[in-house]
């Protein structure tokens, strides 16, 4: 399975314009579908919506609190909003109104976050939402995805309008590797089995699926064989596929561009610890804030990337 992936020149796309390209579908099928901004249209490509239907589309400046209210306050007619701006901003601040108007009310809001994690590289820690999956996991009928690339994104984007629930969808600013088939399922709750191996399981979301298919071929070339997983839900997660990878190899390292607490990490450790104890471990950002710098950089820096992943397999292996 994993002779598939082009390692070597891969397409690179980037998830904001999947989110803007499924937006604008949904637009042209369904007169019930609007979308907010905070003042960052352009930048998570909400214009392209906007210039297409401008009676659809509500601008609040920067008030991600009203927002969020608003959107409830939209879905209570019958429409379904998207409301879209940086994951940090997404997230953090409007978090009361989230709970209270969306998740609590059962509302029918589509939280789009965009610039999520380390991707916002050089807009530094205020921008580099680290905390979102954890914010949000924790909230009461709030599902929670983390497509790994361009295709998966407009995927994500475009079933979630088919259903009646409050989402959270995350995705990236700068081009990444577009590797997913645009043709394949895509059901929320089920994890996609990338590549198969019987030495160690890397369960991986969001731009960590990526890295974790290139460590998965570093290992091959030395004989090590991974299994590598793409959880495109946190929330609902899907805990038979873990049991069963965990089963299979003995051995789960977690991937993400996240804090280590309150998102994948914890997501999986809370399935194995009361379904399947295994041995794990984790790649993800060790519990402090970012800085400015290129993705690649920061990805470096923060060891979150395809390295970290064959130490952290091989130290295991080596017990």
């Amino acid at each position: 399975m994993i002779e598939k992936y082009n390692f070597e020149n891969p397409e690179l796309k980037e998830s904001r314009q999947g989110f803007a390209d499924a937006l604008l579908e949904l637009g042209k099928e369904n007169p019930n579908v609007v979308v907010l901004g905070g003042d960052v249209s352009g930048s998570v490509k909400t214009n392209i919506f906007r210039d297409a239907y401008p009676d659809r589309f509500f601008s609040v400046g920067i008030a991600e609190q009203d927002m969020i209210g608003t959107a409830a306050g939209l879905a209570v007619t019958g429409k379904i909003p998207f409301a879209s701006t940086y994951g940090e901003f997404a997230a953090g601040r409007p978090f009361d109104q989230i709970r209270q108007s969306v998740a609590y009310s059962e509302m029918n809001v589509k939280i789009c976050a965009s610039h999520c994690g380390i991707s916002v590289g050089p807009d530094g820690a205020t921008h580099q939402s680290l905390e979102d999956v954890a914010l949000m996991r924790i909230l009461p009928h709030m599902t929670v995805v983390t497509p790994c690339d361009y295709n998966q994104t407009y995927k994500a984007v475009k079933k979630c309008a088919e259903i009646n629930a409050p989402f959270y969808i995350r995705f990236y600013r700068d081009k990444t590797p577009n590797f997913t088939d645009i043709n394949a399922d895509f059901e929320f709750g089920k994890a996609d089995i990338l590549a198969e191996g019987k030495d160690v399981t890397l369960i991986a979301s969001g731009l960590l699926v990526w890295e974790a298919l290139k460590a998965a071929k570093k290992l091959g070339e030395e004989g090590i064989s991974a299994k590598v997983m793409n959880i495109h839900t946190i929330k609902p997660i899907d805990k038979e596929a873990i049991v069963k990878a965990a089963e299979e190899t003995n051995l789960v390292i977690t991937c993400e561009d996240h804090q280590k607490h309150g998102g994948l990490y914890g997501a999986v450790a809370e399935v194995l610890s009361q379904m399947r104890p295994t041995q794990m471990d984790y790649v993800a950002v060790e519990d402090t804030f970012g800085e400015s710098g290129t993705m690649e950089e920061l990805m470096r820096k923060y060891k979150i990337n395809d390295e970290e992943i064959i130490r952290k397999v091989k130290k295991h292996l080596k017990k």
